[in-house]
């Protein structure tokens, strides 16, 4: 499963999880989305201007995080129900650390368990480059697909999917795959 996050800030414990996307890389327009209240009004500057999501509106609107994750951890297990998913994102550390924080403090497991992949991580891999150079509009670029990121979560994972599948089929290409 590929996965987008939107947070208020640059860390689980002094801020909130504010979206999360997901979607399937065999079929990246089977997705999840949901949008969360956030645990507390804490924000930065740029998370704001990257998110421009209202942690007032998300306030009224937004689901508690205990739904919100009980509702992504059911869509994990219809979307992947005999086995464990792996969690594949675009710089997996920060939304990594967010999203297994939630799962844990309010459902007291991760779905993924410790199966996180770093698709930035792969890509310097395949192609012997320097982690500067592991941009998203770089590395899209080489596959010829859009070179930029809304910044809304399910377009990102659906984005995030459809690039993870690039990737794949280029080490399947260069006979990489297992």
């Amino acid at each position: 499963m590929c996965v987008d996050v939107e947070t208020a800030g640059p860390n689980p414990g002094s801020y909130s999880l504010l979206s999360i996307g997901a979607a399937s890389v065999v079929e990246p327009r089977r997705d999840f989305y949901v949008e969360l209240q956030p645990i507390n009004m804490a924000e930065t500057e740029e998370a704001a201007r990257i998110h421009k999501l209202s942690l007032a509106a998300l306030a009224k609107s937004g689901l508690p995080p205990k739904e919100a994750m009980s509702r992504f951890a059911a869509w994990l297990k219809e979307i992947s129900p005999d086995e464990q998913p792996v969690f594949v994102a675009f710089n997996a550390p920060f939304d990594w650390m967010f999203v297994n924080d939630y799962f844990q403090r309010y459902l007291g497991h991760n779905p993924f368990g410790h199966r996180a992949l770093d698709m930035k991580a792969l890509f310097m891999g395949l192609h012997h480059i320097a982690w500067e150079d592991t941009t998203y509009q770089f590395i899209s670029a080489h596959y010829g697909l859009p070179e930029a990121l809304s910044h809304h979560a399910s377009q990102d994972a659906q984005q995030g999917a459809e690039l993870f599948a690039a990737m794949l089929e280029e080490m399947k290409e260069k006979n990489l795959e297992r």
